[in-house]
């Protein structure tokens, strides 16, 4: 008798870190795999179980199918085995354009503008409204020329009634004025010209600093304008030219950066407002156009007032409502218009509108148990948080109803309240109970403990990782002496931090007024100088519209001398600078290593250009670059890899076979200090490296601080947009850590996304040495070791939407723990008695 296949067999993974792994994933079940930042759980979860089940998935279609899908390389893997079709949800999903909203995200828009277009009360050309028949519902269904045709029974006219299509901001329903983006946009003068004691040569002019444009102080000084005299001290005429001069072409002379010159006969003039204007034109990546935006000042569309619609669609009504009115309504309101509107309708229409409700309900119930009541169908998808938009994918993954299907979700609970960790697993539940299986990368202690099984990588990071250190049933990680995660699940780590004392705190506050922004109303806190303070509450309750919204701008507005913030009435405080900590990659593309991010690459640079053999030969510090042709392999341009385009199969990377992963040429690779190559010291870890510049102060301080902030496993080379979350927060803080930082403001947003337990401790102690250096210190939080960790709590609510925008609990952690007087301070209250006080362990 044949064994059912109960599992996913991994042989021999080599992906990244990973070592040689050998590994069984149980099938239909809730997989955790948990452990250290960076020690190669995405790479076993993304780069092997969700790259070879959606790779082998699309080997099975045609190959003009494959020609337009992007493709999964395939892994570095011996073998896998029983791996069903694969679906990710990523920790960083892409940002949605300015013509997304939560209903379009959702879909849950579509089934709205089926209501409205079937269950409607319609106004017809003269103005008399008709009540919903099934007789109008019925004619949306009519092939040829009477679909959609209606009499009015008042004054006879005959109409077309409107169409689901006719409710889409996308199609044929778009307000004419803003063609169905809400918002109107409109050149700000302000934002052209800067710091008008700064002359035209030192850069006033902000819009000529576009992209193609940083020539244009040569045009203008054609045409007579000054160009070195501050701009406050032109003349009309000269500042008339700048902002208004007409499209015309000149001959001009142009240095380049390395000294040469160019001349160009036709050089064209493109006045200030004209190169914003013809750069938006012709830029059509989000990157520019988000740069390009900064030179307008942007508003609430006069015609249809926010909402996209043509106003003319805004005259049907459902439950007494227009399309505009639901669609701003929060999603927990929905069922209550829902009931309305069945109340309101004759009996014939009951089970249309029962199978149109069942629709949306069924559109809504994810979204519900992943806390995201709170949520506007209206709301724009570009203002979502990273844990909303991943919510919204697992929303309508589960609605998908699919069964056999691997899922492979990454850090799932960014973003979420303890309060909403039960809904998640619910719905984790669902997928497996649909037969389905699902693979989780988190940290989140109560995800891994409601596992079926979970999958433990580690014991360190990078190099340090890699391997298969424990698995099991969370119940059998308790007594695991290699667990790492076990002592977590137990309740017998110690949470709390050790804090050191160099001084007392100065005792002074900062004070915050907000009179109205979305949910705050009049809001007012305080919270402590020189101390840790977390900000704590539900998605959407509050927290980013305090802080990042209205405190830092504010700060920032009064470090530049300028106007607070309109809906900041009130700040006092000694903080003079803010410094915005998150963890957003680091970089822009694979050329930038940690070498380059930090000052080292540059120090290297200069120290091989001034060896005897590197002076002999004329090599100057352009040689020791790989972004640069002197030194770059010619073969892949420095990159240490090349990509081959294989039509209708997955694009191959392969190890440059010139320089063999090395970046530069040869002849570089040949110039030796203390007999390394700099491309054997750029191979070397940080930990390896400190020992080798023990006599180069510069870079061994560097290395240092990399080491003290936990990335001594890094290796000089690495690709710094690869690194995690975590990594690269750390990586953004080494500079900050021997400065004194007195009054500085730093701004953590959700800093333990993608951080082990133990990380959390790593991070809690890179904070208190900001927290010595004088720095103030403000985290915005759902993780409740950090919180419990802080000097002071901030929790906002009590829910989200319009049930948050309260400060509904304020004091220290651990005196808050006794009184319970949030939802939020409960589950502080309760992960405090499972852990206790550490000295009892």
């Amino acid at each position: 008798m044949v064994q059912p296949i109960d599992h996913i067999e991994v042989r021999g993974g080599n992906v990244n870190n990973l070592k040689n792994i050998d590994v069984d994933i149980p099938l239909n079940k809730f997989v955790a795999i948990s452990g250290p930042s960076g020690s190669g759980k995405s790479s076993l979860a993304m780069g092997i179980l969700y790259a070879e089940g959606s790779r082998r998935y699309l080997d099975a279609l045609s190959t003009y199918t494959r020609r337009r899908i992007a493709q999964n390389k395939k892994s570095q893997v011996q073998s896998v085995k029983h791996i069903p079709s694969a679906l990710a949800l990523r920790q960083r999903p892409n940002i949605p354009s300015e013509r997304s909203t939560v209903g379009s995200l959702t879909e849950a828009f579509n089934v709205i503008r089926l209501i409205f277009s079937r269950l409607g009360s319609i106004v017809c050309p003269n103005g008399h409204r008709i009540p919903p028949t099934i007789k109008i519902a019925q004619t949306m269904d009519v092939n040829g020329d009477e679909m959609g045709m209606i009499t009015c029974p008042t004054c006879g006219v005959r109409f077309m009634a409107t169409s689901a299509e006719d409710f889409s901001f996308n199609s044929t329903g778009a307000c004419p004025t803003c063609h169905g983006l809400g918002v109107v946009r409109k050149l700000d003068e302000d934002k052209l010209i800067g710091d008008e004691n700064l002359t035209i040569d030192q850069g006033v002019v902000a819009s000529w600093h576009l992209p193609g444009r940083n020539f244009m102080p040569k045009v203008v000084a054609t045409l007579g304008v000054r160009t070195d005299v501050p701009y406050k001290d032109l003349t009309d005429h000269e500042r008339d030219i700048v902002l208004h001069g007409k499209r015309t072409t000149h001959p001009v002379n142009i240095s380049s950066g390395t000294g040469r010159v160019f001349h160009m006969d036709n050089a064209l003039y493109e006045n200030a407002y004209a190169a914003v204007e013809d750069s938006i034109k012709s830029n059509t990546s989000e990157r520019s156009i988000a740069r390009i935006n900064q030179f307008y000042h942007f508003s609430t569309c006069p015609t249809c007032h926010g909402s996209r619609l043509n106003p003319v669609r805004l005259k049907q009504l459902v439950g007494g409502k227009n399309i505009a009115e639901v669609a701003d309504m929060q999603l927990n309101d929905l069922a209550k218009w829902e009931a309305d509107t069945k109340q309101a309708l004759p009996d014939d229409m009951a089970s249309l509108a029962k199978i149109l409700f069942t629709e949306l309900d069924d559109n809504l119930r994810p979204l519900l148990e992943l806390g995201l009541d709170y949520l506007s169908l209206s709301r724009s998808g570009n203002t979502l948080s990273t844990g909303e938009l991943q919510r919204i994918q697992l929303a309508r993954t589960l609605r998908t109803e699919t069964t056999g299907v691997l899922y492979v979700l990454d850090e799932p609970s960014i973003g979420l309240h303890p309060d909403n960790i039960r809904g998640l697993i619910n719905v984790f539940r669902q997928l497996i109970a649909q037969g389905n299986s699902l693979v989780v990368v988190d940290h989140e202690v109560g995800i891994i403990s409601a596992a079926d099984w979970v999958i433990e990588i580690g014991p360190g990071s990078g190099d340090e990782g890699g391997q298969i250190i424990a698995q099991g049933a969370p119940k059998d990680l308790v007594n695991n002496s290699q667990s790492l995660i076990g002592p977590f699940i137990s309740g017998h780590a110690d949470i709390l931090q050790q804090k050191h004392t160099a001084k007392k705190p100065t005792g002074k506050m900062t004070h915050l007024k907000i009179s109205d922004h979305f949910n705050l109303h009049n809001v007012e806190t305080v919270f402590p100088d020189n101390q840790v303070t977390a900000i704590t509450g539900f998605s959407g309750a509050g927290k980013t519209s305090l802080i990042i919204d209205s405190l830092v701008p504010a700060i920032q507005a009064r470090k530049q001398q300028q106007k607070l913030p309109k809906h900041v009435t009130e700040l006092t405080t000694d903080l003079q600078d803010v410094v915005s900590v998150d963890a957003s990659p680091v970089g822009k593309n694979a050329r930038s290593t940690l070498a380059t991010y930090t000052s080292i690459m540059n120090a290297l640079r200069h120290m091989f250009a001034n060896l005897p053999e590197s002076k002999a030969k004329g090599y100057g510090i352009a040689y020791f670059s790989y972004n640069n042709k002197q030194g770059a392999c010619p073969n892949c341009g420095g990159l240490g890899n090349i990509t081959l385009d294989i039509q209708y199969l997955p694009d191959m990377e392969e190890v440059c076979p010139v320089c063999h992963g090395a970046r530069y040429k040869d002849a570089i690779q040949q110039i030796k200090w203390h007999g390394y190559s700099i491309v054997d010291l750029l191979n070397l870890s940080v930990e390896d490296a400190i020992p080798v510049f023990k006599d180069v102060p510069k870079i061994e301080h560097q290395l240092k601080q990399l080491k003290e902030v936990g990335l001594a496993y890094l290796h000089l080379g690495e690709s710094t947009p690869a690194l995690s979350g975590g990594e690269a927060q750390r990586l953004k803080l080494v500079s900050h850590l021997t400065k004194k930082e007195a009054g500085t403001l730093f701004v953590f947003d959700e800093p333990s996304i993608g951080l082990h337990p133990l990380d959390v401790q790593t991070l809690l102690q890179i904070i208190d040495r900001l927290r010595i250096n004088g720095a103030t210190i403000l985290i915005i939080t759902h993780d409740v070791d950090l919180t419990l960790n802080a000097d002071y709590l901030i929790d906002m609510g009590p829910r989200g939407g319009s049930a948050g925008g309260k400060i509904v609990a304020a004091g220290k952690p651990l005196d808050l723990v006794k009184q319970q007087s949030s939802l939020t301070v409960k589950y502080l209250a309760k992960h405090w008695e499972k852990f206790g006080e550490p000295s009892s362990k």
